[in-house]
């Protein structure tokens, strides 16, 4: 806006105006945002309270449940209102395309070898290795499964099943149960009829699927009864176990890994602060507190060396879990997500 044909007085107001709320912009504290629940909770002790106690200001923390979308309407809005976010691998890549976050100072992490090669980026770091599993009430079920074959089979193990709303993980996880070898999913998955042999198999699964969206609600699913397995977040599914004494079992054969990374929102008002904030939560005497509250692998190297072995078992990374586990093809999904989604939707509407 012009002020130039204002008269004076108006036009050294208006200015006044303009500096002091750009000067509220900057004093913006730092907003950090995440997935919620008892990952959130932890986060909290382990993350956000010392760093808020180190800089001596508040940390601001919310949630989300993803998206590209989010984090595009939050920078094309002008100055963002969240500063760090963590997203996952395909908002990672697709962001860091169209230049929607800031360049990570590597050397202020300590170097890139500090990290898993997945957790590194230009754009971000990693923050944890996470799994989508099946996960089942082992107090109700008196058959366990354990594999994708029985996930579908609502015969042998009856009861409705939650599957995330989407075409990500639920494509690979049908071709998983129609015989598709972990290791060749996404060869499968890339031809036109891997894609139409996966969702002739979430047909035939279609009536007894419950679709959830957040992270909390397959957990809620299977405390309820509603459904008698469903795909979950392992770090959710541990977590829930401790804290509220539940008996959820994760099945990992067949399970999907990635890595979830902060970046920091293109011309974030904190974006030092930002840096600063990344730093503290990669650093491997923090990192390696996070299993004690939930099990996600962790990207600094160091930090998983320092994990107990007693809470190895529960981590993704561990051998015997990721042996037949499938690590998500981040780019498969950034080249197909919009062609895949409008085929679900319409699937899904059908």
């Amino acid at each position: 806006m012009s002020t130039t044909n204002l008269p004076r007085a108006a036009a050294a107001a208006l200015g006044s105006l303009i500096f002091f709320a750009s000067a509220g912009a900057q004093a913006r504290d730092l907003t950090v945002v995440s997935w919620g629940g008892s990952y959130q909770d932890a986060q909290k002790k382990i993350y956000f309270e010392p760093f808020s106690q180190k800089i001596g200001k508040p940390v601001l923390d919310e949630s989300w449940d993803g998206g590209i979308g989010v984090i595009a309407a939050k920078t094309q809005a002008g100055v963002p209102n969240w500063d760090v976010v963590q997203v996952e691998s395909e908002e990672l890549e697709l962001g860091c395309f169209d230049g929607m976050y800031e360049p990570i100072d590597w050397e202020a992490l300590g170097g890139r070898d500090k990290f898993i090669d997945a957790a590194v980026s230009d754009c971000g770091v990693g923050a944890i290795v996470w799994s989508t599993a099946i996960s089942y009430d082992a107090s109700k079920l008196t058959t366990a499964p354990t594999s994708w074959a029985d996930f579908w089979d609502v015969e042998k193990i009856p009861g409705k099943r939650g599957l995330r709303r989407g075409p990500k993980y639920s494509l690979e996880f049908a071709l998983m149960a129609d015989g598709v070898a972990p290791a060749e999913v996404y060869s499968v998955l890339a031809t036109p009829e891997g894609v139409d042999r996966a969702f002739a198999k979430l047909d035939a699964l279609k009536p007894n699927i419950v679709w959830w969206e957040s992270g909390a609600q397959p957990l809620q699913l299977l405390a309820s009864g509603e459904v008698a397995m469903t795909t979950a977040y392992n770090g959710r599914i541990s977590g829930i176990n401790k804290d509220e004494g539940t008996n959820f079992e994760v099945v990992w054969n067949g399970s999907i890994y990635a890595v979830d990374s902060w970046v920091i929102l293109k011309d974030s008002p904190n974006a030092e602060e930002a840096m600063d904030f990344i730093a503290f939560a990669s650093a491997p005497e923090n990192q390696s507190k996070l299993p004690e509250y939930i099990a996600y692998g962790l990207p600094n190297k160091e930090a998983a060396a320092q994990v107990p072995a007693d809470l190895q078992a529960d981590l993704p990374t561990t051998a015997q879990n990721i042996e037949n586990a499938v690590p998500l093809d981040a780019g498969f999904w950034t080249d197909n997500v919009e062609t895949l989604t409008k085929r679900f939707d319409a699937w899904l509407a059908q």
